[in-house]
């Protein structure tokens, strides 16, 4: 099943799908089609994923017309940048999380601009953002409403940076915020740069192109114009009722078989394997991760997204529960790819503006075939909730179970019973992982640019070959805003796999009582208690230095004990 969207004389967006794909496809279309249910989205109509939905619902549906509602932020855009570069500033840092951040990571990775992009509290990676030239540094703090402890710490530590530098701070701080939300105040009060106000009807995951993907972007020199024309290209497309409708297709096909019934089934290829073959889209898939996993994973159902690269094990034979979603070129040939779609697959096609709203559409279409409201995260909360109690009230530290070659071992209630040495709790983890339908989560509270990213950068891939199951990676606390909000609402299939370290630097937070090593360490303990409290297997490993974690990488990744 072939669908594409786009002039008569190209494709703008294409999707195919193959196998039990197209069949899944093939058989919830048809009723999509008949309840104008496309056409509705681009209506706005609120009711489309039940009574228990619509209020929410009621209040995010502004990125339907993103491509048209954004365009007034363009020429104040075109003047703020002229005048920065005039001023010799052109290094731009993005503090911000999730829907904040990872947008305008692809936008600018795929135009080939430089954008520093600060969503972790670790310490290093901190440090090295903070360290960075400040006579040519720009800030843009973006977060909806200003209250995230992460966006709100960076934000501290570059003010008393530039202050040191005796650079006036206010002068290089950029606000993107919901209008008459507290940072907002606090950024006028303040006489910051400028403030660009978001839609606040758009929630964070589908933010890419409002002020949060934009403002970032454009001040990295990227032309966010045409990536407001590639999506108004196809807008309509989108919002047909027609069984050519490729948001349709791709929704229903990752969504799987709708069953009949009172209540949906889960989809039997609930493990999206999300890997890249040359689309030209920079870091796509992780944006991709963020919007699947944090829209779909809740009330025991979703999808879970696992990004990974063309040589992954997940995609070697036939997982009955695996489903490869290939995101390819766009070409005259996209839809003549021979041998490769002899099995299920799913191939993704398109320009970015284009394949932005392809996506949002087609996750909203299989939210309501999951039956499940994709607009809210309501586990998103807990992990942060744990992490300010812990903050506000330091407990002792929980001592290590034992420790080997310089790595703590701790975990979750049971866990580690008759456990020797690492190799033990590994495989003990790993025999709770159920062998047809679990995964396994690596979670890396760690400098993701550091030398970390290099030596746990087979652990994913050595993992899946030792398991045969799908595993997916994330940095802390990065990954708490997209596949946390699976890993507590999804389905009770995953064990869960921590890693911490020590970070070798000291960067306190000014105002704070804390500094971001106690930070990322309570976001680390918050997130494996919210797992533990509702019975999911943690192991949790604490390496002290760069030797021990490469150690742990080959204990990872060796035969099983």
């Amino acid at each position: 099943m072939v669908a594409w969207a786009g002039p008569e004389d190209g494709a703008l967006v294409e999707v195919s799908a193959t196998g039990d794909a197209a069949r899944a496809a093939s058989q919830s279309v048809p009723r999509l089609v008949a309840e104008r249910f496309a056409s509705r989205i681009g209506d706005q109509d609120p009711t489309l994923w039940g009574p228990a939905a619509e209020e929410e619902a009621s209040v995010r549906l502004g990125w339907t017309r993103l491509h048209e509602s954004s365009r007034p932020l363009l020429e104040p855009l075109r003047a703020l940048r002229t005048e920065l570069t005039a001023e010799g500033v052109d290094r731009v840092v993005l503090c911000g999380m999730g829907g904040s951040s990872l947008a305008p990571e692809v936008i600018a990775g795929t135009a080939g601009a430089q954008l520093v992009v600060l969503d972790s509290t670790h310490p290093d990676q901190v440090r090295r953002a903070v360290d960075g030239d400040l006579a040519r540094t720009v800030v843009v703090v973006s977060s909806k409403s200003g209250s995230t402890v992460e966006t709100d710490s960076q934000r501290r530590a570059f003010e008393e940076a530039f202050a040191a530098a005796g650079i006036e701070a206010a002068r290089r701080i950029v606000v993107v915020t919901d209008p008459g939300s507290p940072l907002q105040q606090a950024a006028q009060e303040a006489g910051y740069r400028a403030v660009f106000e978001a839609d606040p009807a758009v929630g964070g995951r589908f933010s890419a192109l409002t002020a949060f993907g934009l403002v970032p972007a454009a001040l990295a020199g990227v032309d966010v114009e045409e990536l407001l024309d590639d999506a108004a290209a196809v807008a309509d497309f989108f919002t047909a009722d027609t069984e050519a409708n490729p948001a349709l297709v791709l929704g229903a096909a990752l969504a799987g078989v709708d069953a009949p019934g009172p209540a949906p089934s889960p989809p039997p290829r609930d493990k999206l394997v999300i890997h890249d073959d040359g689309s030209g889209l920079a870091h796509f898939g992780d944006w991709a991760e963020q919007l699947v996993a944090e829209s779909t994973g809740k009330d025991g159902t979703g999808l879970l997204p696992v990004v990974a690269d063309t040589a992954a094990p997940e995609l070697a034979g036939d997982v009955q529960d695996v489903l490869p979603v290939r995101l390819i070129p766009l070409t005259d040939e996209t839809d003549d790819d021979g041998d490769r779609t002899a099995g299920t697959e799913v191939t993704v096609a398109g320009t970015l503006g284009g394949t932005f709203l392809l996506w949002e559409h087609a996750v909203a279409v299989a939210g309501a075939i999951l039956g499940i409201n994709p607009f809210d995260q309501p586990n998103v909360e807990s992990a942060k909730k744990a992490a300010r109690g812990l903050l506000e009230s330091t407990p002792e530290a929980e001592p290590a179970a034992f420790t080997e070659s310089g790595v703590e071992v701790r975990g979750s209630t049971g866990l580690l019973d008759g456990a020797e040495t690492i190799a033990d709790a590994l495989t003990t983890l790993l025999a709770r992982l159920d062998p047809e339908h679990g995964y396994l989560a690596v979670m890396a509270y760690l400098d993701r640019e550091g030398p970390a990213a290099t030596i746990l950068g087979g652990v994913r891939a050595g993992l899946a070959r030792r398991t045969g199951r799908p595993v997916t990676f994330g940095w802390g606390p990065r990954f708490l805003h997209s596949t946390g909000q699976y890993h507590k609402g999804g389905p009770a299939r995953g064990v869960y796999l921590q890693l911490t370290g020590t970070p070798s630097a000291a960067v306190d937070i000014p105002g704070r009582d804390f500094d971001f090593a106690t930070l990322v360490a309570a976001q680390a303990a918050g997130d494996a208690r919210v797992l533990a409290e509702l019975d999911r297997p943690v192991l949790r490993l604490h390496v002290g230095d760069s030797g021990a974690l490469a150690w742990l990488a080959g204990v990872l990744t060796g035969p099983a004990a």
